[in-house]
């Protein structure tokens, strides 16, 4: 038989998947990463491509000594990543330079670019989809400004996900679902367009080939063969974002579909047309997805899962060492303990991350209001269970902004990532919705999308969309209590509300944005 391999670079981990071609799990190994501010640098966060590279390969490595497998018999490996990170070259194909997704240390080339430039923000928001805040331009001036000797030598840019290939095959290029996200892009033609650089008096000459998600890019090289175990007849596919390939592999594939990722960020996803204009307030992001002629309306809640790692490692050691003595997931045994928290978790307004504010986002100062001092109401339980319904209603509040333009009805959502394997927490996401959840069977779905991208490359699946119809299997589904869902809409005006004073605290330099765009 033949196996497919899936390389998933996240914002907190790197991980090796292994499927067969019936989109079986086969095996998977995961290692955790952190991306480092650099040094004097504020609201940065490197990306160190020389450690984590190490951290792949070894992950490629046990994947495939865990599932029994030799390197030949991967006969097409694809990767995904985080969006929005970006690596730089020279001209040989070295690395020079990369950043993760939400670094934001560009603040005043952002300021610059608007202040110098009225108007270019909208401009360039209304071809592409996408703001400054994330955007690869103001990152690229930054480094012409500060590191020009780093600058001077660089000619090639690709996205996290693409530099894993480039490592495996010595082909550098990129696709329009993660070369999208740099902002450089058109929405339309799904292709760079250099002019947005070279207006601002960056190079224009840096854009790598545009490649779409499942075209074959190389095999994997003689050298990454001799440190991975990989056979250098195994296929090197042109991967993408991994929201879009993680939609993929939850069957989003057609207009109207709508979709859940629970990472360590959350993502919203609405399937639209490609000619659908991104709204005018610029509230709402917009990406080309990995299926042609398709864009994705996206809401994103911010540090989700990463809120839900630091709440359990600051606050639920008791929790960690009874789920080692039981041999399970700590986060099961505050699922169990959560579920007899009442809905509403007693009133407790958990301030993490805001509703998308595309166009000018930052966030309160992390902190939880309306506790109480009695131990029985405000406990481990409660605060927990009030982060899970807090990710539910801030996801439900960007679901509604992208419902208003593009005039889409929702009714039923499909959820995947790590928080779906949640029992209670996927109910809460129905309630607070009042929408059908579906969960697929493989909840590692952008995985599974990377592989059907790897599959399309070796000719297994004669598309993306034909992929996702054959692979993807439906394992529960959660109807909506609406009781419930009445209690969550008054919670839901509750914290908007709240959110709203919380920001006024960080506006008047009382307490410090958890994070915020830069040039704001």
């Amino acid at each position: 038989m033949s196996y497919l391999m899936a390389i998933d670079a996240g914002t907190g981990s790197v991980r090796a998947v292994i499927f067969d071609t019936d989109g079986n799990q086969i095996s998977v190994a995961q290692e955790e990463w952190t991306h480092l501010p650099e040094e004097g640098v504020p609201n940065s966060m490197s990306f160190d491509f020389k450690s984590n590279w190490e951290l792949a390969v070894g992950c490629i490595k046990k994947a495939l000594l865990d599932a029994k497998l030799g390197g030949e018999d991967i006969v097409a490996l694809s990767a995904t990543s985080m969006r929005e990170g970006i690596v730089l070259y020279d001209k040989n194909g070295q690395e020079l330079w990369a950043v993760a997704n939400v670094d934001a240390r560009a603040d005043k080339e952002v300021k610059y670019l608007k202040e110098n430039f009225p108007g270019i923000e909208e401009e360039y928001y209304k071809a592409s989809g996408q703001t400054f805040a994330l955007g690869a331009l103001p990152r690229i001036m930054w480094l012409k400004n500060n590191r020009p000797e780093i600058y001077e030598k660089v000619s090639k840019i690709s996205m996290i996900g693409d530099w894993i290939l480039a490592k495996l095959s010595g082909e550098i290029a990129t696709d329009p679902s993660n070369g999208g996200t740099t902002g450089i892009f058109s929405l339309e033609s799904r292709d760079w367009m250099p002019d947005m650089a070279q207006k601002v008096g960056l190079k224009d000459d840096i854009f790598v080939p545009c490649l779409e998600v499942g075209t074959p890019i190389g095999d994997v090289s003689e050298e990454a063969s001799a440190i991975t175990g990989l056979s250098t007849n195994t296929k090197v596919v042109m991967g993408g974002g991994d929201v879009q390939l993680g939609s993929a592999g939850l069957g989003v594939v057609e207009v109207g579909d709508v979709a859940i990722l629970g990472g360590s960020f959350w993502q919203q996803v609405v399937n639209i047309a490609s000619d659908t204009q991104p709204p005018k307030d610029m509230g709402i992001r917009v990406n080309p997805h990995v299926i042609p002629n398709q864009s994705q309306a996206e809401g994103i809640t911010f540090f989700s899962g990463l809120v839900m790692r630091w709440f359990r490692d600051a606050f639920c050691e008791l929790e960690k060492l009874q789920a080692k003595e039981q041999g399970v997931d700590a986060y099961e045994l505050l699922e169990q303990k959560a579920s007899k928290v009442p809905v509403g978790s007693y009133g407790i307004i958990p301030i993490f991350s805001d509703s998308m504010k595309y166009g000018k986002w930052y966030h309160a100062s992390p902190s939880f209001l309306n506790l109480s001092i009695d131990p029985k109401v405000c406990n481990r339980a409660s605060m927990f269970r009030s982060l899970q319904e807090n990710a539910a209603i801030v996801s439900s509040i960007n679901l509604d902004k992208i419902k208003e333009f593009t005039d889409l009805e929702i009714d039923t959502i499909v959820f995947a990532g790590g928080a779906s394997r949640g029992a209670l927490w996927s109910q809460i996401l129905a309630d607070v919705t009042g929408c059908k959840i579906k969960i697929p069977r493989v909840t590692e779905a952008t995985a599974l999308g990377a592989a059907m991208a790897a599959g399309v490359g070796a000719g297994i699946y004669d598309s993306i969309s034909d992929a996702a119809k054959k692979l993807v299997v439906w394992d529960k589904l959660y109807e909506p209590d609406m009781r419930n869902n009445k209690i969550y809409k008054e919670l839901k005006i509750k914290f908007e509300k709240a959110y709203e004073a919380q920001l006024k605290l960080v506006d008047d330099n009382i307490t410090t944005s958890m994070w915020k765009a830069p040039g704001l």
